[in-house]
């Protein structure tokens, strides 16, 4: 039977077990055995792709948990952990002749035996292959046709951000000019945009849209997800909702009001000033370090006269729990007692319920904030937006 199952599908590693960087940037706490813990118990999700699985000492550990019986490999691909099914990810760096990068990928397989196989794959053309996010020195076409044939599947990531994405840089036009769009198997959004705002833009009418919150800290995790319509949690019937194969589907994205993105709004680098669209100079401090923003972007990629004919699922705009003002570490941890994990807070309970736990005042702004009721500061030049209360 189908039914619908939380998925962030972009997560890093911050370290490995015995220490060693994985994610640079990532949380020192942001190691393997508490994302699946966090996942599972507190953020209530049902599937997570763990996007550095290449790297070498994250293998170690994954084979150390499943020969220990916490992680069990699923026949139709996937590592279940308790109520969470893990998705062995990759992200990689693109930088070639031909795109005038970087660009980051994502790519995804079903067992540990084909990531291995793509990690020594990897190895040989990366500096550096126990660090996440590397750029790969070959082409983005090269990169495909390995993913491909390994049974992976392969998400450009972030697309829109104003560093390191597919459109963000304002070189390319069109994503042809790249990859070859047959084996292209999703979009992902990012922060600081959402389906309404892409509409128009005409070759990405027939790819799915991923919501995820490309996390470099557990708090991160889930702040931007989606729902699949789907008969489990696997790499089967992942791949089979991106495609809309046997009426399974992304029945729903969940993600930050683009407002709140810390790249939606065009943005001077030196003082923050939020600057005209095509603004070539500061008018504060006259920088010309001028950051365009998320909006700006697609507007320039977008075509007017294009109307989608494809029926896209909704854009729910949500605003994480620990973006409220008031729900501390404290507060938080009262109401994952109370209800069991933040997808049973945001999506199960009523206000009714959440004031025998927490101030009334407290209850209405998680209300508000699950259902898109909210005034916002707007983000720029990489400081997000604020939630604005009365």
């Amino acid at each position: 039977m189908l039914k619908n199952f939380y998925a962030d599908l972009h997560i890093h590693i911050g370290r490995t077990f015995n220490g060693r960087a994985v994610k640079i940037t990532g949380s020192k706490n942001l190691t393997l055995a508490n994302i699946l813990q966090t996942a599972s118990s507190q953020k209530g999700l049902d599937l997570i792709g763990i996007i550095d699985c290449h790297s070498p000492g994250v293998l170690e550990e994954l084979e150390h948990l499943i020969a220990e019986g916490s992680l069990v490999p699923l026949a139709e691909g996937g590592l279940r952990y308790d109520n969470t099914t893990l998705i062995l990810g990759s992200e990689i760096e693109i930088y070639d002749t031909n795109c005038h990068g970087p660009i980051h990928v994502l790519a995804f397989f079903p067992t540990i035996m084909l990531m291995k196989e793509f990690s020594d794959w990897m190895s040989q053309h990366v500096t550096n292959i126990n660090l996440s996010s590397q750029r790969i020195y070959c082409d983005a076409k090269t990169l495909q046709n390995n993913v491909t044939e390994l049974g992976g599947l392969f998400i450009p990531a972030h697309v829109f951000t104003p560093f390191k994405s597919l459109y963000g840089k304002g070189v390319l036009q069109s994503l042809t000019e790249v990859f070859d769009p047959t084996m292209i198997d999703a979009i992902e959004l990012g922060l600081s945009s959402d389906t309404e705002m892409v509409s128009k833009i005409k070759e990405l009418e027939h790819y799915t849209f991923v919501t995820n919150s490309d996390a470099h800290s557990l708090g991160k995790m889930a702040r931007e997800y989606q729902t699949l319509y789907v008969e489990d949690a696997n790499f089967v019937e992942l791949k089979k909702a991106l495609h809309n194969i046997e009426n399974r589907t992304v029945s729903a994205n969940y993600g930050l009001h683009p407002l709140l993105g810390k790249y939606h709004q065009t943005v001077c680098a030196k003082c923050g000033h939020h600057v005209q669209e095509d603004a070539e100079q500061c008018p504060e401090c006259d920088s010309k370090q001028i950051i365009k923003g998320v909006a700006t972007r697609i507007q320039e990629l977008s075509s007017d006269d294009h109307v989608t004919e494809r029926k896209r699922p909704p854009y729910v705009h949500q605003v994480p729990l620990d973006f409220i003002p008031g729900i501390g570490p404290k507060v938080m941890q009262k109401l994952l007692t109370a209800f069991g994990t933040e997808m049973d807070i945001i999506h199960r309970t009523t206000v009714q319920q959440l004031a025998t736990v927490v101030p009334q005042r407290i209850a209405e702004r998680i209300d508000l904030a699950r259902t898109g009721q909210l005034q916002f500061a707007v983000g720029g030049g990489g400081v997000y937006g604020k939630v604005q209360f009365e």
